[in-house]
């Protein structure tokens, strides 16, 4: 190609040199433009120099070989006289223009260029990749249809997405292979259109198209950069022109248009030096919008035409027999397609876990759903298990679950009216079919929860070695299912240097080394995380043990350095690699290593759902429904009992058990091991609600257990404290926003439910306006089973006096003053109030206030921390640093929307809680 355009730039010298000296007269000045009109059709003929708006429609697209010359616009030395001007690009050098696409002469001009381009060479050899920050992508909107086919991904309009594309061109070029070898190692031309360069650019990444410009023609790169050169703010920005480009500079209202590289416009030996094309040129108006949307969509179509598979193609045949291979030996699926041939990847003891890597867009969701359903076919769910943890925005793996029923996630990421992907593994009647190897899955999921699920696979590792039997005989002992986990945009969890990223990172080394042979495997999923370039370099970093890549376009960090096999990808293609991205001499066939296509999932929704509701009905009847952890989500309150007449021995004790609730046995909060048996009970623990043996008020309490939401963690287990007749057996709930008042008002609720009408007593205050709203509504609700007294700061001493067992509620205690409330007073109710049935629980807007009353109230007895006469604290949006003043001690947390912190003092255990929903409020008419 190379040596086609050096003959063709000969021709037309040749027809120039005919014509010495510079023509005088008019006459010979309209002969040369008449010889230059030939000269350009004989360059660019077709798409590639006709007038774009006189292009016929039916016009045939593509040609035998990439394009050399491309028209830019027209030349008029004089009023009649004109010829279209013609300049090298694809095989030979660069395009830059000195104005931006702001500019609208230059976005017309890179519409113009690049639809000529696309449109003459042969269908999917020309790869475009855009950027555009001036304009927001309008400059390449027209385009996008092209992006559906990956010969155009969507541009780029940050310094961030100029880094990738910028990364993506240099893996191109790989400069550290030899000149001589480098040009033919690309079946396609990867062509970078710069509409404007982001404000502030570096001037690293502008050096950088330096580098590109000299080495990348020989590699089939080429540049087509409007502003450049960049404004010179600085000596770091201030750049020389590109090398190896034909320069135009845009004036009013015309342009001029510059050498081309090894070239020139005048005729040899002229004097002075060659300065360009020495006429005025009018550049090329923006294609006609119609015909632009034509030539991209049959491009489109074109590239997608050799491909024409779908998820049946995947799938077991015949497709009507599920479940019809082993796992004893090892999981497998086909993956895609290479050409003809099938390809198939595995999970066994070779190739125990994948590394799957993609940008944004780049088909990573619709590949591993190809490979859940494909493998969910093959296997029964007694022989595969899996777990799906997706830490990205979004409903990522919701398909595979019951169907929530309400409303999407809002703005903010938290819902806190929808319920139904709450319902403790229970998918409702007429809930969307969901696929029974599921165990467990997590959408849109905290840190901590991802950290769960790799605890529950230690765990299960530990069993699993556990029954190994010494002798190395099984017997006839059944095996345990194969375990698949797939952790997608898993940097999430390891990225942030806290107690969850090491623990999280050295339970991932742990389930990844002993997994191999124990049956447990990994697929980890992400977009390029440059954050874990130096976890990937270590010599015994953990992706060591995922000899399988997956490189989706722009996933070219889950491959060695060396191997540049994923530049250029199209979308719906990965490289396929089994050797721990390990590339190979460039033309060897490399028999670990293939290009597949694979098809997108949801093209045909019918066989899709058809295939779930399938599994779905023929899974074994005592299959559970998954587990499912919703980050958006608010669990929904438990059900408050209807009102009826109050039962007349309520009074002499309580009879009727609360709802049980699981105990909280892990500190998700990453501070401390896990613990059981009475501490885990201690925890937040709920055995069934009975009777005591504390005396009389005691027992009318019956050591109930308030309800505040539930544990982040992979059983999805209710978060309660209890309220125990011991000392400190009280509840505060600590935050500034109005969650507070929701968190203590779900608790109150709760409390009241466990108990029998009219058999305790509620104190209700609210000591600033702030909850006051919901503190009416809650005493005014209790008031219809049970007896309320309403009091302002100055009752709420007499109700400290009070002798029936009950709870003081109350709002905004930050509020209270010690005149109203003498110490020692508010000292007696925490110390001996739980031993007579009196318990408090309450809300403070302020953790200083909370610090310097319970100092108050802490009498001469040396205790632990501040809040030490108050067992259980919650905090919501509190700062790590004000949570250590409370408790004296230091916990990692990290405050956020719609989660809590819910602390236990006598165990000294951390757990992170989704709070209930808020109720919602009656509308005044």
């Amino acid at each position: 190609m190379h040596r086609q355009a050096a003959a063709i730039t000969a021709a037309a010298a040749g027809v120039l040199e005919t014509i010495r000296p510079a023509p005088a007269s008019q006459r010979e000045q309209h002969e040369l433009a008449e010889l230059l009109r030939a000269a350009a059709s004989r360059l660019t003929p077709g798409w590639l120099g006709a007038p774009l708006d006189a292009q016929s429609a039916d016009a045939p697209l593509g040609g035998p070989g990439l394009p050399a010359f491309v028209r830019v616009g027209v030349a008029q030395p004089l009023d009649d006289a004109r010829f279209p001007v013609v300049v090298p690009l694809l095989g030979t050098g660069h395009l830059t223009v000195d104005a931006d696409s702001r500019d609208p002469r230059v976005a017309g001009l890179l519409q113009a260029v690049l639809l000529r381009l696309l449109a003459a060479a042969p269908a999917g050899s020309l790869l475009v990749r855009g950027v555009d920050a001036a304009t927001e992508g309008e400059l390449f909107a027209p385009f996008a249809p092209l992006a559906d086919a990956g010969l155009m991904p969507p541009p780029v309009a940050d310094q961030v997405g100029l880094r990738t594309v910028l990364a993506e061109a240099e893996l191109w070029v790989r400069p550290t292979r030899p000149t001589d070898t480098r040009h033919q190692r690309h079946d396609r031309t990867l062509l970078l259109v710069i509409g404007s360069l982001p404000e502030l650019t570096e001037g690293e990444d502008l050096a950088r198209f330096g580098a590109l410009a000299r080495t990348g023609p020989e590699a089939g790169l080429h540049l087509l950069v409007a502003g450049w050169p960049p404004p010179p703010l600085t000596e770091e920005t201030t750049q020389p022109p590109l090398p190896r480009s034909t320069m135009i500079s845009v004036r009013n209202p015309y342009a001029l248009v510059g050498d081309p590289p090894g070239g020139s416009f005048t005729t040899p030996g002229a004097q002075p030096p060659p300065a360009g094309l020495n006429a005025p040129v009018f550049l090329d108006d923006a294609p006609p919008p119609a015909l632009l949307d034509r030539v991209c969509r049959k491009l489109a179509a074109r590239f997608h035409a050799d491909y024409r598979r779908t998820l049946a193609d995947l799938l077991p045949d015949p497709p009507e027999k599920l479940w019809t291979e082993h796992a004893a030996d090892g999981l497998s699926t086909p993956v895609g397609h290479d050409g003809d041939r099938t390809v198939t990847l595995g999970f066994d003891e070779r190739t125990p876990h994948w590394l799957v890597g993609g940008r944004a867009g780049a088909g990573k969701s619709a590949f591993l759903v190809n490979v859940l359903y494909g493998l969910c076919a093959r296997y029964h769910p007694e022989d595969l298990a899996v777990y799906l943890v997706s830490f990205a925005e979004g409903a990522a793996f919701a398909e595979f679950v019951p169907a929530e029923r309400g409303p999407g996630p809002e703005a903010d990421g938290f819902l806190p009216e929808s319920e139904e992907l709450w319902a403790d593994g229970e998918a409702a009647e007429g809930d969307r079919p969901w696929l029974p190897h599921v165990r467990a899955a997590g959408v849109q999921a905290d840190r901590e929860y991802g950290l769960a699920v790799l605890r529950e696979l230690d765990a299960e590792l530990d069993r699993r070695t556990a029954a190994v039997d010494p002798a190395g005989g099984d017997g006839d002992r059944p095996k345990p299912p194969r375990i698949l986990c797939v952790l997608d945009e898993f940097p999430v969890l390891l990225a942030e240097q806290d107690a969850v990223g090491a623990e999280a990172l050295a339970r991932l080394e742990s389930v990844a080394r002993r997994g191999r042979t124990a049956g447990v495997h990994l697929i980890l999923a992400s977009r390029p995380a440059p954050a874990l370039a130096p976890l990937r370099d270590r010599r015994d970093s953990v992706f060591a043990q995922f000899p399988v890549r997956v490189a989706l376009p722009g996933g070219a960090d889950v491959l060695e350095p060396a191997n540049d096999a994923a530049a250029g990808l199209p979308l719906g293609a990965a490289v396929v690699n089994t050797a721990g991205g390990l590339g190979g001499p460039r033309g060897a066939t490399r028999g670990h290593e293939r290009v597949v296509r694979f098809p997108d999932p949801h093209a045909d929704e019918r066989l899709l759902a058809g295939l779930r509701h399938r599994l779905w009905a023929e899974r074994p009847p005592s299959t559970p429904a998954p587990v499912v952890f919703t980050g958006y989500l608010a669990p929904p309150r438990p059900e408050e009992p209807s009102v009826g007449p109050p039962d007349p021995a309520a009074s002499a004790r309580a009879a009727v058990p609360a709802p049980r609730a699981a105990a909280v046995t892990e500190e998700s909060a990453g501070t401390g091991a896990p613990k059981s048996g009475a501490d885990g009970a201690a925890a937040g623990g709920a055995e069934p609600v009975g009777d005591t043996t504390a005396g009389d008020g005691a027992a009318a309490t019956r050591s109930a257990h308030a309800l505040l939401g539930r544990v982040v963690d992979v059983p999805l287990r209710m978060a309660a404290v209890p309220l125990d007749p011991v000392p400190g057996q009280h509840l505060a709930v600590l935050g500034p926003g109005d969650a507070g008042a929701e968190v203590l008002d779900a608790a109150a609720r709760d409390l009241a439910r466990q108990h029998p009408a009219g058999s305790v007593r509620f104190v209700v205050a609210a000591l600033a306006d702030q909850g006051r709203a919901v503190a009416d509504a809650l005493g005014a609700d209790l008031a219809r089973r049970h007896p309320v007294d309403r009091v302002d700061g100055a009752g709420l001493t007499g109700a400290l006096e009070q002798a029936r067992p009950g709870y003081l509620v109350v709002f905004g205690m930050d509020e209270w003053r010690r005149e109203a409330l003498p110490p020692e007073r508010f000292r007696a109710v925490l110390r001996d109030g739980p031993s007579r049935g009196l318990h408090l629980i309450s809300w403070w807007r302020a953790a200083s206030r909370f610090v310097a009353q319970l100092a108050l109230g802490s009498g001469p007895e040396p205790t632990e921390a501040p809040g030490s006469p108050i067992d259980n604290l919650v905090f919501l949006d509190v700062p790590e640093r004000e949570v250590g003043l409370v408790l004296g001690r230091n916990v990692p947390w990290r405050p956020r929307p719609g989660r809590a912190l819910l602390y236990d003092r006598r165990t000294e255990r951390a757990t992170l809680i989704v709070p209930f929903a808020a109720r919602p409020r009656r509308r005044t008419p």
